[in-house]
C-alpha cells in the first residue's frame, strides 16, 4: 500500500521523538523508499525546523530551534505548571527580570493580580501580557529585535540590562544572537558590583559525542529528582552546593 509523503514524514516524526535520532539508511529499508526520498524527507523536515539534519540522518532540533509559534504551542500544561510554581516564589517589592520565551511568558500571565513588582524583560510578548496588569511595572529592555526570537538583542540590550540590575547582581549570557562585540560601560559594572557570567550548552559536534555516549550505556549522574513543588527546595539544595551529580526537577509523570 502506498504511504502518503505526509504519514511517511509523521512517521520519521514519532520515530526521531522515540530514539533521539535518526539513521537514514536504517530509515530507507524500514520505510521501503530510496535513500533520495529519505535524504528529501529529512531536508525538509529540517527546514520546517522540526529536526536537525546531520552526516548520515538527523538529530532532535536544537533547542529554540522551532519557529516561536510552534514553540509556543508546545507543552501548554508543562508551562502552566512550571508558571504557577514559579509565581509562589515571587513577592511584592522584588525586581524580576523575564527572559524571552514562551514558558516565562506563561509566567508573566500567572502573576498574582495583587504582585506590586518591578518586571524587565527584554521580550515584547511579556510586556504585551502584563500591559493589563494592575499593579506590576514593566520595563523594556532596548536593542534589536530578533524576529525569530520575539526578543530584543544586542549591545544597547546588555548596557540597559546592567543598569537595570542591583547593587551585587548578576547577567548571564548564553549566546551572542548579535555578534560577538558589545560596548560596557566599565563604572557600570564595577560601581555596582555586578558580576557577568558566560554559559553554553556546547555545540552541535559535543552534542553528537554526547549522544553516542548515551547509545553506549553511559547515563549522567543524578544527585536527586524533586516534584515541581518542591522547586525552593531543589533550590536550597543547589544553593548549600552539597549535591554531586544533576538536580532534576520533575514537571510530570
Amino acid at each position: 500500500m502506498r504511504v502518503l509523503t505526509a504519514e511517511r514524514r509523521q512517521v520519521i516524526l514519532e520515530q526521531l521523538a522515540r530514539e533521539g535520532k535518526l539513521v537514514a539508511v536504517e530509515l530507507s529499508s524500514a520505510l521501503r523508499v530510496s535513500p533520495d526520498t529519505v535524504r528529501r524527507d529529512l531536508q525538509e523536515l529540517a527546514e520546517a525546523g522540526l529536526l536537525r539534519r546531520v552526516h548520515g540522518g538527523a538529530l532532535p532540533p536544537a533547542v529554540g530551534a522551532l519557529p516561536y509559534a510552534a514553540r509556543r504551542d508546545q507543552a501548554p500544561a508543562a508551562k502552566a505548571a512550571i508558571a504557577r510554581e514559579t509565581c509562589r516564589l515571587l513577592h511584592s517589592g522584588q525586581v524580576i527580570i523575564l527572559d524571552a520565551g514562551t514558558t516565562t511568558l506563561e509566567v508573566a500571565r500567572h502573576l498574582p493580580q495583587d504582585l506590586r513588582a518591578t518586571i524587565i524583560t527584554n521580550s515584547p510578548p511579556i510586556a504585551v501580557a502584563l500591559a493589563e496588569h494592575p499593579t506590576v511595572e514593566v520595563t523594556m529592555l532596548g536593542g534589536r529585535l530578533e524576529k525569530d526570537a520575539r526578543a530584543t538583542v544586542g549591545a544597547a540590550t546588555i548596557d540597559e540590562g546592567l543598569k537595570s540590575i542591583r547593587m551585587g547582581g548578576r547577567i548571564v549570557t548564553c549566546g551572542s544572537t548579535s555578534g560577538p562585540k558589545v560596548t560596557v560601560l566599565w563604572p557600570r559594572l564595577f560601581f555596582r558590583h555586578a558580576d557577568i557570567l558566560g554559559s553554553t550548552m556546547g555545540n552541535a559536534s559535543e552534542f553528537e559525542e554526547v549522544l553516542g555516549l548515551l547509545d553506549k550505556g553511559v547515563r549522567p549522574v543524578v544527585d536527586s529528582v524533586y516534584p515541581l513543588a518542591e522547586v525552593s527546595e531543589a533550590l536550597r539544595h543547589l544553593d548549600a552546593g552539597e549535591q554531586f551529580g544533576k538536580v532534576v526537577l520533575k514537571v510530570s509523570d
